[in-house]
């Protein structure tokens, strides 16, 4: 494979995390207009929030049997359209089971989407034989921070749901196409046929530690998005207007983050890289948890987007490592853990902080990153911190 080649190829997904992002962020940061669009009860809504990322498991199930076939750029090739689409199809209906139907949609194919996405990285990392994975996550990152910042435009002008998403949808479909020309996986043709024989060689019992690690930190980004604006408003006693920063600041740092994350894997390894993120994240959730005022409460935040970009990247890395011979399988199952912790947590915060408190809640994501330093080891030996089961010559170190 030239060089060439995999530089488009980095270029292209990259551009599909960025469009992830995007359409995600405009989903999740209207809720409140998707709500009262439809009319959606506050008893039926929390139905709806939960049936997307349990969909998404099984559309992430569902891809690691398809992509022995027709291979992850296949999958992502029409995935990510059709996530656009259901996007668009929730801002254009009027009835309840439309939005069942759009959303439903949303939850099957973005399940789909993020596995075969993962599986191309790490492929392509694979490839490059250093780690770049951080690198795509970067890209979703800054994808949330603009569909985050158009979905406030659309608020803050009193735009219906279809004229906020109508725009995105139309500049981000063709790009989506014609970037997915130049997919490219950092395998053998024929690799995707071996993949498939050593499916069941993929040990539950060793990916486990990689799936709690992926809960875990799911479940700390989880806190942060549904609970920092109202940790900040009703225990800090901020300002309703100031309550929305510490999430945009959580994005940013996120951001910053995973776009420096991999010189730091390439120069420490990614053992190191994560037991740091985990023991910033942890610190992060103990600033907030005994915070005195709202300025202490956002430098926790932003020690928590510093601390847990890192984890996710790197876990989809070391399952790539774990199992060389069947890496699309590993991310496929180890996908379905991202919605895992994406359920779990952000009911437990509340439940906790309903029933005991809101500063005692955030104790428990802490406890659980902090977690992931007995588990660090999953993520390989020195030697592998290129991004390959073993240092690759750098000889292909393009882009």
């Amino acid at each position: 494979m030239t060089d060439a080649r995999l530089r488009h190829g980095r270029a292209s997904l990259a551009l599909s995390f960025f469009v992830q992002g995007v359409t995600f962020a405009l989903l999740v940061t209207r809720i409140p207009a998707i709500q009262d669009r439809y009319g959606i009860s506050d008893g039926l809504l929390p139905v709806f929030l939960a049936a997307v990322p349990i969909l998404a498991g099984v559309g992430s199930v569902v891809t690691e049997k398809v992509v022995a076939r027709v291979r992850p750029r296949g999958v992502l090739r029409w995935a990510q359209p059709v996530v656009l689409l259901a996007l668009l199809g929730v801002g254009a209906g009027s009835e309840l089971w439309q939005a069942a139907v759009a959303l439903g949609v949303f939850g099957l194919s973005v399940g789909a989407l993020d596995a075969s996405m993962n599986m191309m990285g790490v492929s392509l990392q694979r490839a490059y034989g250093r780690s770049i994975m951080l690198g795509f996550h970067a890209a979703y990152s800054l994808g949330g921070i603009a569909g985050a910042s158009m979905a406030w435009a659309g608020a803050h002008w009193d735009l219906t749901l279809l004229a906020s998403y109508l725009p995105a949808v139309v500049l981000l479909l063709p790009a989506a196409f014609i970037g997915s020309r130049w997919y490219v996986e950092g395998k053998a043709e024929g690799e995707g046929q071996e993949a498939e024989r050593q499916g069941g060689s993929v040990s539950f019992k060793l990916l486990m530690p990689l799936c709690l690690v992926m809960s875990f930190a799911y479940i700390g980004d989880s806190t942060v998005s549904n609970w920092s604006a109202k940790y900040l408003q009703d225990v800090l006693g901020s300002s309703e207007q100031l309550s929305t920063v510490p999430y945009n600041v959580y994005m940013v740092t996120t951001l910053l983050g995973r776009a420096v994350g991999d010189f730091g894997v390439r120069r420490f390894g990614a053992v190191a890289v994560v037991r740091f993120g985990s023991v910033l994240a942890a610190a992060g959730f103990a600033v907030v948890a005994v915070a005195s005022g709202a300025w202490i409460g956002m430098l926790g935040f932003t020690m928590l987007g510093l601390g847990l970009c890192v984890i996710v990247p790197q876990t989809f890395a070391a399952a790539g490592r774990m199992f060389p011979g069947a890496s699309d399988t590993a991310i496929a199952r180890l996908n379905v853990f991202n919605y895992v912790g994406f359920l779990v947590g952000s009911p437990l915060v509340g439940a906790l902080g309903d029933a005991w408190s809101y500063r005692g809640a955030m104790l428990v994501p802490m406890v659980l990153v902090l977690a992931t330093l007995v588990y660090a080891k999953s993520f390989g030996s020195e030697p592998a911190r290129y991004g390959g089961g073993h240092e690759r010559p750098r000889t292909v170190d393009v882009g």
